[in-house]
């Protein structure tokens, strides 16, 4: 039986992950603005540029988070990320066209997406035991794939009834719903009379985080031809639909979490991590061969098994690498990558669908996907070995 300081689902964490969930119902009901913003005259490139351009204010904003969270708390940046999660999403009802506006309401829900986000996620990972903490952030990241589907499917609801306006009303109305439920959240960062926290480069640029940060961008970055581009290929091809693909897509992401989310740290978390990463390039090709709905269904269902595990395998190894004094950088720079994979992912990917079309952008993906994991095995084993190597110099 385990010890009560091993429990997970306890009440701090379960009120993190509604307030995560909720949020994230409201961040992902925006997988539907690229057909808003292909209504406006956007075409691929233009809306792989109008994601960059959030993506990349989170980045620029992470750092900042990153310091604020360890010195002053999570909790102070959940409630304003929240405060300013409502006004953003607010503002949508005001787009009409492709101007600057629209490019300042973009920013305004980059700086607050990269609030939430790594500051609920530092929250949760502070409250996971350390024995269990890959099947703790596996636990938790289910409030992150469970809106994926549902704000898929809940758009293609709001959307066959009404309009773009509405589904911007739900975002605000779930954004609100999730800052009420932050409110009485408190902070559990490590204690005190830990080492001191340095810069926040020093406190990223450690060497045995480095192949995590690579690995970390070649996934954000690949799953970005999904993320992005989904609706605008079904839009194209008829095949399928937004909401059939991310319900498998999270669906199995949330079967295998709930089920195995033990598996990693029983036969070792990188053990598990490759087979993962390879299912995710298998569902891009077979998106990339896709010729029917069930098919785009397979592919959901093999990008969610494989995402499954990755992003709470991958968190994990941060936590571990990382200093407790500065979780809240290392952390804030984890969820920057996937940021990062949709300010490169997006024009890039944006850019082979204009050249060459879906089949090979999804293929192109399966390649980036693969290539990167070998790469990361390869680098993380010498860093390994060069640190097992320093531990025995030291012991003699």
């Amino acid at each position: 039986m385990r010890r009560d300081t091993e429990r997970l689902l306890t009440a701090p964490f379960l009120l993190s992950s509604a307030a995560n969930f909720l949020q994230s119902l409201a961040f992902n009901l925006y997988l539907h603005l690229p057909g808003y913003l292909k209504e406006l005259g956007a075409g691929e490139v233009g809306i792989g540029f109008v994601f960059s351009v959030t993506a990349a204010t989170a980045i620029v904003s992470r750092p900042t988070v990153g310091r604020i969270m360890d010195a002053e708390g999570r909790r102070v940046v959940i409630v304003a990320g929240g405060m300013l999660n409502v006004l953003v999403c607010s503002l949508y009802l005001t787009i009409h066209d492709l101007g600057p506006w629209l490019y300042a309401v973009r920013i305004g829900h980059g700086i607050a997406e990269s609030m939430l986000f790594a500051a609920l996620f530092t929250q949760a990972a502070d409250l996971v035991p350390a024995a269990r903490r890959t099947e703790g952030i596996a636990l938790y990241g289910v409030s992150g794939l469970l809106p994926i589907s549902l704000g898929g499917l809940l758009g293609d609801v709001i959307l066959t009834h009404a309009g773009y306006a509405r589904l911007f009303q739900a975002s605000i109305a779930f954004a609100a719903a999730s800052l009420a439920l932050s409110l009485p959240l408190r902070d559990h960062r490590p204690a005190r009379d830990v080492t001191p926290a340095r810069s926040f480069l020093a406190s990223v640029t450690e060497g045995d985080l480095l192949p995590l940060w690579f690995i970390g961008f070649v996934f954000a970055s690949a799953i970005t031809a999904t993320f992005t581009f989904l609706k605008t290929f079904v839009m194209e091809t008829g095949l399928g639909s937004v909401g059939l693909f991310f319900s498998a897509y999270s669906g199995a992401g949330v079967l295998l979490r709930l089920a195995f989310g033990w598996v990693p740290e029983r036969i070792g978390p990188k053990r598990a991590l490759f087979p993962a990463l390879t299912m995710l390039a298998a569902g891009f090709l077979v998106l990339a061969a896709a010729g029917s709905s069930i098919a785009v269904a397979v592919a959901g269902t093999l990008c969610g098994l494989g995402h499954g595990f990755t992003f709470p395998i991958l968190s994990g190894l941060v936590v571990a690498r990382a200093r407790p004094a500065e979780r809240g950088a290392a952390l804030s720079l984890f969820t920057a990558l996937f940021d990062g994979g949709v300010l490169v992912g997006g024009p890039a990917f944006g850019l082979v669908i204009r050249l060459a079309g879906y089949p090979a952008m999804f293929t192109t993906a399966a390649a980036v996907m693969l290539t990167g994991t070998i790469a990361f095995a390869v680098w993380d084993h010498r860093v390994e070995v060069a640190a097992l190597a320093t531990t025995r110099a030291r012991e003699t």
